[in-house]
Parts: C-alpha cells; sequence; structure tokens
C-alpha cells in the first residue's frame, strides 16, 4: 500500500507526522510516496491554529474527492490539532477524522470506517496521559539524519484567549523523563547533531506529575549529564517555553552544559501589560523584562526570539507603540509576527475583530521593520569573528551551502562540498545583512 501524508503547522505537528509514517509504515506496511495521484491512503495532519492551514486542508480535500469521483481509489483521513466547529465539517469530507492520541488504534479504525468513538472524546486528564504514553511509545521518525524532534509534553494548561492549543490538544501531560533521555541518547548515538525538545509550555514540564516527575531544570541537567559524558557533539533545544515558568535554574542548566544550544525562544506576544492580560498571558511587561535580564545576566552569548501578535482585538495606537518599543529594548534576533486572526472555539473568536486588516497590515510591516534594525545590529557584530555551523542544506545562491549556528542564525558560505551537509564546521564571518550572513570556510571537523 502506499501512502501519502501532508503535515502542516508547528514542530509538534512535524513530531507526530513521524509517528504517523512509522506507524504506517510498520503497522500497515505502507511505502510513502511524494505523488498523491499514485497513493491509496491520503491524510493530513492538520493546524487549527491559522485559518491559512485550515483553508488548505479545505482546498487539498476538495482535489482529492474530485479525483475519487473520478475513479481514483484512496482512503482519506485527518489528524493533529483540529478545532471541535473544523472537526463537525470535515467529517463530511474525510474517511476518517481522528485524535492523535488514537494513532495505536489507526488499523482497526481504518478496518471499521466508523467515525462513532473515532473522533475526539472528552478525556479526564488520567484517561488522556495513558493515551498519550501509549502514543509516545511508537517508533518515532525524524525528517533527516542529523535533527531531530523529540517531544517532551503535549497539551496546555494556559488558556490564553487567542489560542486554540488547549482545545484541539487538551491539557497538559508530559512524557517519561526516562523515555525522553533515553530517546536523546539513541538519537546521539545515532549521528544526530541538533535535538529539539517540543512541548507548549516546555517550562512546566512535570508539573501535572509532582512527586512522580523531575522538572523541566533537572531533566536539562540530566541531558547535560549525558552531553557531557558521550564525548559527541551536538546540540540540545527546546521549544516554547512560556515566560511565567521561565525559572532561573532552567537557565543556569543552560549555562553549565556545553551541549545546551544558547538559544532562547521566549513569545512575548505583546509588549503593553493590559494587552497581555487581554490574552490571558499570566505575566506583566515587568516579569517579561526580568526573565530577558536574567537570560543577558546568565547567557550573555545566547540569542533571543520570539513571538508577537499585531492587531488583536482592541489593540489601540500606544498598545502597539509598547510593542514597538520592546522589540527595541529587548532587541530580538527574530521574531516570529503574525496578524492577529480569531479562532473558533478560543475565547477571543466571541470578541470583535475590530482592527482592519489594512490596519494590521501596516502594524506588521512597521514591527518588521523594527525587528530588522535590531537583529541587524547583531548579525553585524559577527563580521570577522569566527563561529561554529551545523550544516543543513543548499543556500539559495548557488555554489553555496547554508548552515545555522549555535544561536539559530543563518550563515551561508561557498562550497561544492555536499558531504558537509549533516556537519559542522568552522566558518569566518565575511558580510552580513538583517538575519543571516555569510562566511568563509576554515575549518572541518
Amino acid at each position: 500500500m502506499k501512502y501519502h501524508l501532508v503535515t502542516l503547522g508547528c514542530q509538534m505537528n512535524i513530531s507526530d507526522s513521524g509517528r504517523v509514517k512509522s506507524y504506517i509504515e510498520k503497522v500497515l506496511g505502507g511505502v510513502e510516496t511524494a505523488n498523491v495521484a499514485d497513493a491509496e491512503l491520503v491524510g493530513v495532519i492538520a493546524c487549527s491554529v491559522r485559518q491559512k492551514a485550515i483553508d488548505k486542508v479545505y482546498n487539498m480535500i476538495a482535489v482529492w474527492n474530485r479525483q475519487r469521483r473520478r475513479g481514483h481509489q484512496m482512503t482519506t483521513f485527518l489528524t493533529g490539532c483540529v478545532l471541535p466547529d473544523d472537526r463537525e465539517k470535515f467529517l463530511k469530507l474525510f474517511d476518517l477524522v481522528f485524535d492523535m492520541r488514537d494513532l495505536p488504534q489507526f488499523d482497526k479504525l481504518l478496518a471499521d470506517r466508523v467515525h462513532e468513538g473515532v473522533y475526539y472524546p472528552k478525556l479526564q486528564r488520567s484517561e488522556q496521559a495513558a493515551q498519550m504514553d501509549f502514543f509516545w511509545q511508537l517508533d518515532g521518525y525524524q525528517p533527516d539524519k542529523f535533527e531531530a524532534y523529540v517531544p517532551i509534553q503535549n497539551g496546555c494548561d494556559k488558556f490564553c484567549t487567542y489560542c486554540a492549543v488547549p482545545y484541539t490538544r487538551g491539557r497538559e501531560v508530559s512524557r517519561s523523563s526516562h523515555e525522553i533521555i533515553e530517546e536523546v541518547k539513541c538519537l546521539v548515538e545515532g549521528g544526530y547533531k541538533s535535538i529539539t525538545l517540543l512541548g507548549q509550555n516546555v517550562n512546566s514540564y512535570g508539573l501535572d506529575k509532582k512527586g512522580e516527575e523531575i522538572n523541566f531544570a533537572q531533566l536539562l541537567e540530566r541531558v547535560g549529564e549525558f552531553g557531557d559524558k558521550s564525548g559527541k557533539e551536538f546540540h540540545v533545544y527546546f521549544t516554547s517555553p512560556h515566560p511565567r515558568d521561565m525559572t532561573v535554574d532552567v537557565l543556569e542548566a543552560i549555562a553549565k552544559y556545553k551541549c545546551l544550544g544558547k538559544w532562547i525562544h521566549i513569545p512575548i506576544q505583546s509588549g503593553d501589560t493590559e494587552m497581555l492580560k487581554r490574552m490571558n498571558r499570566k505575566y506583566d511587561i515587568e516579569r517579561y523584562r526580568q526573565v530577558i535580564s536574567d537570560i543577558r545576566r546568565i547567557l550573555p552569548t545566547a540569542t533571543i526570539f520570539t513571538d508577537i501578535i499585531v492587531g488583536f482585538t482592541g489593540e489601540t495606537l500606544e498598545e502597539f507603540e509598547n510593542t514597538r518599543r520592546a522589540v527595541l529594548e529587548f532587541k530580538y534576533n527574530m521574531a516570529f509576527i503574525a496578524m492577529y486572526s480569531p479562532r473558533p472555539g478560543a475565547v477571543s473568536s466571541k470578541w470583535v475583530d475590530d482592527i482592519p486588516k489594512d490596519e494590521k497590515s501596516r502594524r506588521y510591516a512597521v514591527l518588521s521593520e523594527d525587528l530588522k534594525s535590531v537583529s541587524s545590529l547583531y548579525t553585524a557584530s559577527m563580521v570577522g569573528k569566527e563561529f561554529r555551523i551545523l550544516v543543513n542544506g543548499h543556500d539559495r545562491l548557488e555554489g553555496y551551502l547554508s548552515g545555522l549556528t549555535e544561536g539559530k542564525i543563518a550563515v551561508r558560505f561557498k562550497t561544492d562540498d555536499e558531504s558537509l551537509i549533516g556537519n559542522f564546521v568552522d566558518v569566518k564571518i565575511v558580510r552580513s545583512s538583517d538575519f543571516s550572513a555569510e562566511g568563509e570556510l576554515i575549518h572541518i571537523s
């Protein structure tokens, strides 16, 4: 049986899709094909967090169903992060809609071809935890041979008013620390050089199992201890932490161990305290400022990335200007800026989306320019210095490869040696741009 799988959304979805692929290949005997026309089983790992991703699903299933009406025999399925309103609609379009937690039963679900009991039953936290434990025991599958994702947690307890995740993934459930450490060890022994620990709020890891599990700082300590003993060169990252739960002991653990990457992705979402209250972010700008201060003090070489929403319901010009001030103050190396769009099921979807699209676009453009002005200061400071980078592929410029520094700054360098992909090399930076740099290869190990 040939299968075709489309993955949309975040790194967690990418990680989940790996286990879906592993299950289909090892349990169902499937062989992946890049051509949907050759596939008998066609699926989507969906993302309800952005309307654009949901629109893609509608477009794809419309095409696939037209192909079926013309005689193409295929079975279609949908899983991933899907809001209740979206699920109801997709049940009429796909053969099977199921929760990612139910993946271990996928063969039975396919055989039954029924929806009853298949899609998203309301579970108690203990029941959810049991199903997630079963899911995590499935063999993982990584997208390439040197970068890997390791889930450590699923779900979210924060209930930000704009966010769909608590309604698509449920409450926070922590994975066994023993399983996490063993998976990291296996990946490192297998030659992986970059490993990202994944969760909706990674630094609340273990809080749902107090007295039974270690906390996030302790988890990083154990990963770091293994890294020191392994004698291998690799970096471990994590995403995303929540500012409310970011503690000094987490930063101290990162500073202590060489393998723990000096890169922090710490979402701010807004630089205005009143706006943060409406978003239900559970911290104010002073608390966030303290987190940034701690990062700069304990990890002076670390780069800092963030997430920002512009045009959230009721955002005044003054509130937007406070976000601009925050970007200039905190000097982010990168910010993933999103124009707000209501998601059905989230609290803010009941509020009037009162910022015109043109104004959202203007604020997006203004903030993007602010970001360039501060990020370019860092990349300019790289010129003349040596950096060790992990080469991850071809650059858009012909004759060049590109890679990432420990702080995830993109660097390209001229070479025709493709064997460097997936390995660490040393480069000397010779020029910079707003978010990236160019270097000259000086050493290969």
